[in-house]
């Protein structure tokens, strides 16, 4: 169908939103979303399958901006087509608990899949959300019900494009030849700073065909060209598509198109003037829209209506055809577990020991696996250096995506963001794994992760530096607290195997995100943790082993491996006459979360001699210990020496730890 006047008139209102919000709010990128409005247009009103009056239907299309700058383009879409973002809250872009902020922030009930901004995260979210498409169309679409037949349409930015992040999903995306990903390059050639061409003459077209991708560039302000791409790359079958189009920045602007004065920043009340009559725009007046182009754009809620009711008789179909699959599904979607799973955990014994927690939360989610075919995941780094059972289930790749084993090879960062879209999609229940040094770089995505809350398990291994000979260099000191410091991640460092296995557990049944950090080392198991780990896990801190006497003269508070120290010590200070409380802390953010009544309880305001010990930065301990209490941690990087030789340097035996606790006793 060729293009009318009314879809120009209709194209030419999202540049004048854009400028009107950002000239109001002072700030914004108003020349990225009028680079993209033809093409914007075109995706949403002729291609993309989706419900305004119901932003979750489990089928609609997903649409990723990643180039979130241009956010004031996603919201003139959202609330032009019917969902409940209004006209004022355009008038407040930017503004204080506006709906509109200068980015996209993850509002599922507005229709914004996700929070982008840090460059390359949405297209990353992208590419998880095409495998998570794919793995579920395998599990639950039948002949006849396609189920799941919807596309992921992602824009990115030629800036994003050069950022390490989307090498690493770009070339992912390519190997498992996802179909039904399409990504749009906004390609102006300008940044905010100049020329593009002062800082790449890369053939992005080559190198997306050399990760197995199918790309075309064109025209982006060509209606016709547009509407014919984005067929094509709806209807392709065997790999990812990216359609390079080439655009101005500022489109219509008489002074400032493809000027780098129009990249993140008004264009000026008089520019705006002009542009409005540039673009034959009827009135002056700022947010002004034609009545016929609102009718125009809402046709969207009666399609996205009917897209929905064909889908919801053909699901009506197939749970009486399917009543197996439908009840699974109707779980999976609402993100419900099985009952009872507690009961398929392992139970360890000293005589089981010892064993690296790694090991132990492997053999727990293994056991889980046959309950829980939603779990769906996958490691980065050296795979032997975070081995586990799960690793040897069957891969998800493009001959097998039914597999449950996501093989991330080196792609850490990609791997944090492309867990999120996978979560984001919904219907899987989702984990990664890495070594504990290498959450830095998995940092920009586990931010975002917690920002969204979204229930991932992030499994990170060699928790300490005695965890390998490898040197300062692998040796992880400042990233348990680092991952402590990001709000609304639970983070938890169990002592042995029984408290690994209650902490998978626990993590499956988290609302919000999970950090587990686990050993690579054996460590013995303790033998009250059979009976006291369920539920001492859960309170974040418990009493793994009374003082031998009524009176407590000291705490000895520890996490992870040099909780088996602090019971050793314990022995020793009872040999001479002190008695000593060991408290088992595998999660401070539990720990915060239980009653006054309780923590007052594990932690009696009345005994302040308080020794923590953990193999890591000692920072933020101090909450625990008090003034009067001290902290054995370490304040330097690692070294390169088997595990003993470096837990002896670095005072963690239990003949050291009662050295430092008789002196505090002392103080």
């Amino acid at each position: 169908m060729p293009k009318t006047s009314l879809d120009q008139l209709s194209i030419n209102a999202l540049r004048i939103l854009a400028m009107d919000a950002v000239e109001t709010a002072g700030a914004g990128d108003a020349g990225t979303a009028m680079a993209l409005a033809d093409l914007a247009y075109v995706l949403w009103l002729r291609h993309l399958h989706h419900n305004p009056r119901n932003p979750r239907w489990p089928n609609r299309d997903r649409f990723v901006l990643s180039a979130g700058h241009a956010a004031v383009l996603l919201y003139s879409l959202l609330h032009f087509t019917g969902y409940p973002l209004f006209l004022e809250n355009l008038r407040q872009f930017r503004q204080w608990d506006s709906p509109t902020p200068g980015h996209p922030v993850y509002t599922p009930d507005l229709g914004i899949e996700t929070t982008s901004g840090p460059p390359g995260q949405g297209f990353a979210n992208a590419v998880g959300m095409a495998i998570a498409r794919t793995h579920m169309a395998l599990h639950f679409n039948r002949p006849g019900y396609p189920l799941f037949d919807h596309r992921i349409y992602v824009i990115v930015s030629e800036l994003e494009l050069q950022e390490g992040i989307t090498h690493e999903a770009a070339s992912l995306a390519g190997h498992l030849g996802l179909k039904g990903l399409i990504c749009c390059c906004n390609a102006t050639g300008v940044t905010r700073e100049g020329p593009l061409a002062n800082a790449t003459t890369e053939d992005v077209a080559a190198r997306f065909t050399a990760y197995g991708w199918n790309v075309r560039t064109l025209d982006g302000h060509d209606f016709d060209a547009l509407d014919g791409a984005i067929l094509a790359a709806r209807q392709a079958q065997d790999r990812p598509q990216l359609l390079i189009c080439r655009t101005h920045l500022a489109y219509g602007s008489p002074n400032k198109q493809d000027s780098p004065l129009a990249e993140g920043q008004p264009l000026g009340a008089e520019e705006v003037r002009v542009t409005r009559l540039a673009l034959g725009w009827p009135d002056e007046t700022a947010f002004a829209i034609p009545e016929e182009v609102q009718a125009h754009y809402q046709v969207a809620m009666s399609q996205g209506e009917q897209q929905e009711a064909r889908w919801r008789e053909l699901l009506t179909g197939y749970a009486k055809e399917y009543p197996a699959e439908w009840q699974q599904l109707q779980r999976r979607l609402a993100g419900k577990l099985p009952p009872d799973l507690e009961h398929a955990l392992p139970n360890f014994v000293p005589e089981s020991g010892p064993l690296a927690t790694r090991t132990a939360a492997d053999k727990a989610l293994h056991a889980l696996m046959p309950r829980l075919p939603e779990l769906f995941g996958g490691a980065a780094g050296p795979l032997m250096e975070t081995a586990g059972a799960l690793d040897h289930a069957l891969a998800f790749q493009k001959a097998t995506p039914e597999g449950q084993y996501l093989w991330f090879g080196g792609r850490e960062h990609a791997m944090g963001g492309i867990l999120n879209g996978i979560a984001l999609h919904g219907g899987l229940r989702v984990w990664g794994k890495t070594r504990l040094l290498l959450s830095d770089y998995l940092r920009p995505s586990l931010r975002l992760t917690a920002q969204m809350r979204l229930p991932l398990i992030l499994v990170f291994t060699h928790d300490s530096i005695f965890g390998s000979e490898e040197g300062p260099a692998l040796a992880p000191v400042e990233q348990l607290a680092g991952l402590r410091a990001l709000p609304g991640i639970t983070v938890l460092r169990p002592a042995d195997a029984n408290e690994a296995a209650a902490a998978v557990l626990l993590a499956l049944q988290q609302p919000q995100p999970v950090a587990l950090i686990l050993s690579r080392q054996p460590l013995p198991v303790i033998e009250e943790t059979s009976r006291l780990a369920p539920e001492g896990v859960a309170h974040g801190a418990y009493i793994l082993r009374e003082a031998p006497q009524e009176r407590v003269d000291l705490l000895l508070i520890a996490s992870g491996s040099e909780v088996a120290l602090a019971l050793e010590a314990q022995r020793l200070l009872t040999e001479r006459h002190i008695s000593a409380r060991v408290i088992s802390m595998p999660s401070w953010e539990l720990f915060e979360a239980q009653s006054l009544f309780y923590r007052l309880s594990v932690f009696p305001p009345g005994v302040v001699k308080r020794l923590a010990i953990e193999a890591g930065l000692p920072l933020g301990w101090e909450r625990y210990v008090g003034p009067q209490g001290a902290v054995l941690g370490i304040q330097r990087f690692g070294a390169s020496a088997p595990g003993a030789v470096l837990q002896e340097h670095f005072g963690f035996t239990a003949e050291r730890i009662l050295e430092r606790a008789i002196r505090l006793l002392a103080e």
